[in-house]
């Protein structure tokens, strides 16, 4: 919901991402926001910071029994009161966007950034660091956005204090401006050590992620072998590693909260003291004594706020480093500068490894044994050819077409191709316009049984991987969700290794029929496929 109503900026990236120039990119993206919420937050953290000087100035009049004085601070913190609460309100708006603004821009750049490196993400990343990412990281990068603007206006706040108390009184005034900021790089120390503690609760976190998730995958297997005792203890053992490293960021979290209160309030004693005894020696009121108080009481929320943003942006660098990670992959296969347009109808396809060429509009049928899946791949260019060798669709280098056009005309069906949680009726519509409405794709496919057989037909929810069919019915229904693609090009391998002979030969005849004038392959060794082929080719060398 989130990401369909919030307007998405342009985000350019540097060459060479680190944490910090990741993080420097999404703030150069929406700067002017963040100066509008440094200005509003300054604006709404002046009048609390004013507020205790005020209050004196009030008790003085209070004890001189100046009752228009009285009345003009009392109308002067009101109106601070008011002016805190408006600014206030706005700040928490514009942070908040900031906030999404990070957490749902990276959201989307890693979602985009997966979606293109396709089937190779798995190769080179785990399923826990995509989960991490989604469930956690945006979170801390978002919280970076989210407390910039707080900061900014506890720093104006802090000098417009410091100005204060030099002009009612240059020692007070000296420690305030120089044991506030020495209470803040006292906290320093404490940060390396929690940065290093939330890499490392990061790092389990994935860990235990990618368990999970191959767990949940292999389920009916490890049930079916009596493993899930075993993989229990398993995931006990990695959820403990993950509770012992948030009790580590834990302790140095409470360190530094400690730090945030103790630090601020040994300065805000040493201004308390000196001014009771400047108080007793009459160099000051008592009001001013009041103000004095109010004010250095005061001064521990920048010191919070100087912490809460050390420790968020500590948090943010963590996350922003892994995130950047994840875009710092390439593609296994990549789009060509210049791409050349596929010609327009059925196509021919050519292999130079093989010498294998494929006539244009014909149903091939390729007996390849263990070589079938590779030659595939080369064909729909899920795999470039080796150097030296090269691939042509249609009399143009597969590599010079563009993957989004290939991937539309050219389509390579794997009979373990997964089955994503869905509507039939969706899952089986292709991405694209298709003259192949679905009830035509599940007839050919010969799944109208199954169909039949679902309490909602169509419109029935079949669950991940399929689970609620048995495999040749889940087969039967991937097949049906290629054919409705009508893709120019269409590769099938061994599509109907799950189903009885009477079966296949229905899903043969069909398929014969529906695809008459477009380019089919079908790697197989049935008989019930040679029968309906143009063309058998059997390759008896290895490819």
């Amino acid at each position: 919901m989130l990401s369909a109503t919030y307007s998405f900026p342009a985000i350019k990236l540097p060459a060479r991402l680190t944490g910090g120039r990741y993080l420097l990119a999404l703030l150069r993206a929406r700067a002017k926001e963040a100066v509008a919420v440094a200005v509003v937050a300054a604006l709404w953290s002046l009048p609390a910071a004013i507020l205790p000087l005020v209050v004196g100035k009030g008790i003085e009049a209070i004890s001189a029994k100046s009752w228009p004085d009285v009345w003009r601070w009392t109308i002067i913190a009101a109106l601070l009161g008011v002016g805190q609460t408006v600014f206030g309100t706005i700040t928490h708006f514009i942070s908040y966007g900031n906030w999404l603004h990070g957490a749902c821009v990276t959201q989307r750049l890693v979602t985009e950034h997966t979606a293109k490196l396709g089937a190779s993400l798995r190769e080179k990343t785990t399923t826990g660091n995509v989960v991490a990412i989604a469930s956690s990281d945006i979170n801390y990068i978002g919280n970076v956005f989210e407390v910039m603007g707080r900061v900014f206006g506890s720093v104006i706040a802090f000098v417009v204090i410091g100005i204060a108390l030099l002009t009612n009184s240059v020692l007070l005034g000296v420690v305030a401006l120089v044991g506030v900021p020495l209470a803040v790089l006292g906290i320093g120390p404490l940060l390396a050590p929690l940065q290093k503690r939330k890499a490392a609760q990061r790092e389990d976190l994935t860990d235990v992620n990618a368990l999970g998730a191959d767990i949940v995958s292999g389920l009916r297997i490890l049930r079916g072998v009596g493993g899930e005792k075993q993989f229990l203890g398993r995931f006990r053992e990695a959820s403990q590693r993950v509770r012992r490293a948030g009790v580590e960021v834990g302790r140095s979290e409470s360190l530094l909260a400690a730090a945030e209160i103790a630090l601020p309030g040994l300065v805000t004693i040493a201004i308390t003291w000196l001014g009771a005894q400047l108080a007793l020696d009459g160099t000051i009121t008592v009001g001013e004594l009041v103000a004095f108080y109010g004010v250095s009481a005061y001064l521990v929320v920048p010191v919070m706020t100087a912490t809460e943003a050390a420790s968020s942006i500590s948090g943010g660098l963590v996350s922003a480093k892994k995130v950047c990670g994840i875009l710092a992959l390439e593609p296994k296969l990549a789009d060509p500068e210049q791409p050349e347009p596929l010609p327009e109808g059925a196509l021919e396809l050519f292999d130079s490894e093989s010498g294998l060429t494929i006539e244009a509009g014909q149903l091939t049928v390729i007996d390849a044994g263990v070589a079938g899946e590779p030659l595939a791949e080369r064909l729909s260019r899920f795999a470039d050819a080796a150097d030296g060798e090269r691939v042509l669709i249609g009399g143009v280098e597969a590599d010079r077409v563009a993957l989004a056009e290939l991937r539309r005309r050219v389509v390579f069906a794997h009979n373990q191709d997964i089955w994503f949680s869905g509507i039939l009726r969706e899952q089986v519509t292709p991405p694209n316009p298709s003259e192949v409405g679905v009830a035509a794709a599940l007839f050919a496919a010969d799944a109208e049984d199954i169909v039949e057989a679902l309490p909602n037909g169509v419109e029935e929810l079949i669950g991940e991987r399929g689970r609620e069919v048995s495999g040749g019915q889940r087969q039967r229904l991937n097949l049906a969700r290629a054919l409705a693609t009508d893709a120019d090009v269409l590769l099938l391998d061994e599509p109907t290794s799950a189903v009885d002979a009477h079966t296949e030969a229905r899903i043969t005849e069909r398929i014969a029929h529906l695809r008459q004038g477009k380019t089919t392959v079908v790697f197989a060794q049935s008989p019930l496929w040679t029968h309906v082929a143009d063309r058998v080719i059997s390759l008896k060398v290895p490819v």
